[in-house]
């Protein structure tokens, strides 16, 4: 049912297998002597999660993707190159992600195996009205996304956001289950932070394989990612253009984003300049380099190409560390609140 481990190029050049160097994460490496062999791109490149599973450096997101625009956009971006498809329930076009994966491995000639899908439950939120899942309806929840996109499992399913509160750990040992009984090879949370990781740890639960966390240069979070370095949780970035003045800016794609990052929108311009790349690789790039998975997504099949071809240029050390003073601590891609201060 599930692929054989995968041999995947690490970001130092070397290669690995099942997951890991020496059967254990890679530590962050000096960005300034980071390189690439030859023949490696960027696109084929991958983070381990487990000791059997690596998520691409670069997926395609669906975020704000309506059902009409999904199969066709999916289609699209797994032709050009994308070998991650991120999607939840929240987004309410699984059914149709589900569409987009078939008709892009019929394209491609591609099987499951060849591609990378993650999931998310939508965990529930008191303060929304919504009551919290339990830990069986966690696990119903998994079995409708599964029937929905029409796959036998997910190689990553997160808990979208820390909103179950008294359930978020029946939610969490509802995923470790899931693991064990097949239907994700990989499992993790989103928008956590250390007070709920700390939470899933004192409980004598296993410790997530991933955190998807909202990481741009005005979001850096060092403090939440050096915990999860220690804890072996690797990174997963959403949101990584927010600094762009096209990021959400049509109508119903709302955010947190203030007048005055609105306003600072155009300070990346002249460092991509340099790199003779577009803004959008500049960021994207800023994460890989970083260690973060990314998630771009667009519907224009040139930004797709665009947005997977981060291979042939190397931010160096000096802009790496003007990006890292550029940090404003804030969250803004829900514009309800940042998800990772809920009780």
């Amino acid at each position: 049912m599930h692929p054989e481990p995968q041999r995947f190029v690490g970001f130092d050049g070397q290669f690995a297998v099942n997951g890991r160097h020496d059967d254990q994460r890679p530590a962050k490496v000096d960005q300034s002597k980071q390189t690439f062999g030859a023949t490696m791109t960027i696109a084929q490149m991958t983070f381990p999660l487990n000791e059997t599973t690596a998520i691409p450096a670069v997926g395609f997101g669906t975020y704000l993707v309506s059902e009409d625009d999904a199969p066709g956009a999916i289609q699209a971006a797994i032709e050009i190159g994308y070998r991650h498809i991120d999607t939840a329930a929240g987004y309410h076009n699984e059914k149709a992600v589900g569409a987009g994966i078939r008709a892009g491995l019929a394209a491609t000639g591609l099987s499951r195996a060849d591609l990378f899908v993650t999931g998310k439950p939508w965990p529930g939120n008191p303060a929304w009205g919504d009551t919290p899942k339990t830990g069986a309806q966690t696990k119903a929840a998994c079995q409708t996304s599964l029937d929905l996109m029409g796959l036998d499992y997910m190689d990553l399913y997160l808990i979208h956001a820390p909103y179950g509160g008294p359930e978020r750990i029946s939610q969490w040992a509802t995923l470790v289950e899931l693991q064990k009984a097949g239907k994700a090879r990989s499992i993790g949370v989103s928008n956590f932070n250390q007070t709920h990781l700390d939470e899933i740890r004192d409980a004598g639960l296993p410790m997530p394989d991933a955190n998807q966390i909202e990481l741009h240069p005005w979001s850096q979070k060092p403090d939440l990612l050096a915990y999860m370095a220690k804890a072996g949780i690797a990174p997963i970035a959403y949101s990584s253009l927010v600094p762009l003045s096209t990021w959400r800016a049509e109508a119903g794609q709302d955010s947190a984003k203030t007048d005055a990052m609105k306003a600072d929108g155009g300070v990346f311009a002249e460092m991509a300049q340099k790199y003779g790349v577009s803004e959008a690789q500049l960021l994207l790039r800023w994460g890989v380099q970083n260690g973060y998975a990314v998630l771009p997504k667009s519907l224009n099949p040139d930004r797709m190409r665009q947005n997977i071809s981060l291979s042939g240029f190397e931010i160096d050390a000096d802009d790496m560390a003007k990006i890292c003073a550029m940090d404003r601590g804030e969250s803004v891609a829900w514009a309800t609140g940042d998800p990772s201060v809920a009780q």
